[in-house]
Protein backbone atom coordinates (compact mmCIF):
# COMPACT_ATOMS: atom_id res chain seq x y z
CA UNK A 1 0.00 0.00 0.00
CA UNK A 2 1.48 3.72 -0.77
CA UNK A 3 2.57 5.37 2.39
CA UNK A 4 2.89 8.88 0.65
CA UNK A 5 -0.66 11.48 0.02
CA UNK A 6 1.05 12.01 -2.75
CA UNK A 7 1.44 8.17 -3.72
CA UNK A 8 -2.43 7.71 -2.69
CA UNK A 9 -3.53 10.43 -4.91
CA UNK A 10 -1.71 8.50 -7.47
CA UNK A 11 -3.40 5.67 -7.23
CA UNK A 12 -6.93 7.31 -7.54
CA UNK A 13 -5.77 9.05 -10.65
CA UNK A 14 -4.35 6.28 -12.34
CA UNK A 15 -7.98 4.11 -12.00
CA UNK A 16 -9.81 6.90 -13.05
CA UNK A 17 -7.85 6.70 -16.12
CA UNK A 18 -7.36 2.91 -16.26
CA UNK A 19 -11.04 3.03 -16.49
CA UNK A 20 -11.49 6.19 -19.08
CA UNK A 21 -9.02 4.54 -21.58
CA UNK A 22 -10.54 1.11 -21.08
CA UNK A 23 -14.36 2.72 -21.90
CA UNK A 24 -12.26 4.53 -25.27
CA UNK A 25 -10.60 1.15 -26.07
CA UNK A 26 -14.06 -0.80 -25.64
CA UNK A 27 -15.76 1.94 -27.93
CA UNK A 28 -13.16 1.60 -30.72
CA UNK A 29 -13.60 -2.04 -31.04
CA UNK A 30 -17.44 -2.03 -31.01
CA UNK A 31 -16.93 0.79 -33.93
CA UNK A 32 -14.46 -1.75 -35.77
CA UNK A 33 -16.58 -4.81 -34.71
CA UNK A 34 -19.75 -3.24 -36.64
CA UNK A 35 -17.66 -2.51 -39.80
CA UNK A 36 -16.42 -6.38 -39.79
CA UNK A 37 -19.95 -7.86 -39.10
CA UNK A 38 -21.06 -5.69 -42.25
CA UNK A 39 -18.04 -6.85 -44.33
CA UNK A 40 -18.90 -10.54 -43.37
CA UNK A 41 -22.50 -10.16 -44.43
CA UNK A 42 -21.24 -9.09 -47.88
CA UNK A 43 -23.22 -5.66 -47.21
CA UNK A 44 -21.20 -3.07 -48.65
CA UNK A 45 -23.03 0.18 -48.41
CA UNK A 46 -23.27 -1.17 -44.34
CA UNK A 47 -19.54 -1.67 -44.36
CA UNK A 48 -18.76 1.70 -45.86
CA UNK A 49 -21.41 3.38 -43.56
CA UNK A 50 -19.46 1.75 -40.71
CA UNK A 51 -15.93 2.21 -41.78
CA UNK A 52 -16.53 5.92 -42.18
CA UNK A 53 -18.24 6.23 -38.28
CA UNK A 54 -15.00 4.50 -37.16
CA UNK A 55 -12.38 6.39 -38.89
CA UNK A 56 -12.33 9.26 -36.52
CA UNK A 57 -12.96 7.49 -33.60
CA UNK A 58 -9.58 5.34 -34.47
CA UNK A 59 -8.30 8.50 -34.88
CA UNK A 60 -9.49 10.48 -31.55
CA UNK A 61 -7.88 7.11 -29.95
CA UNK A 62 -4.35 7.72 -30.98
CA UNK A 63 -4.96 11.63 -30.32
CA UNK A 64 -5.69 10.39 -26.44
CA UNK A 65 -3.16 7.45 -26.36
CA UNK A 66 -5.02 4.44 -26.63
CA UNK A 67 -3.31 2.86 -29.08
CA UNK A 68 -0.10 3.69 -31.19
CA UNK A 69 -0.56 5.52 -35.14
CA UNK A 70 0.92 2.50 -36.84
CA UNK A 71 -1.84 -0.03 -35.07
CA UNK A 72 -4.87 2.75 -36.18
CA UNK A 73 -2.92 3.13 -39.67
CA UNK A 74 -2.71 -0.78 -40.14
CA UNK A 75 -6.17 -1.32 -38.67
CA UNK A 76 -7.74 1.14 -41.07
CA UNK A 77 -5.60 0.17 -44.24
CA UNK A 78 -6.73 -3.34 -43.75
CA UNK A 79 -10.50 -2.55 -43.01
CA UNK A 80 -10.31 -0.32 -46.56
CA UNK A 81 -8.83 -3.14 -48.46
CA UNK A 82 -11.51 -5.43 -47.22
CA UNK A 83 -13.64 -2.85 -48.06
CA UNK A 84 -12.87 -2.56 -51.43
CA UNK A 85 -12.44 -5.81 -52.68
CA UNK A 86 -16.15 -6.34 -51.32
CA UNK A 87 -17.06 -3.80 -53.76
CA UNK A 88 -15.25 -5.10 -56.48
CA UNK A 89 -16.34 -8.53 -55.97
CA UNK A 90 -20.53 -7.25 -56.24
Amino acid sequence: MANHASARKRIRRNNRRADTNGARRNRIRTFIKKVELAIGAGNAPDAEAAFKAARPELSRGVAKGIFPKNTAARKLSRLSARIKALKQAS
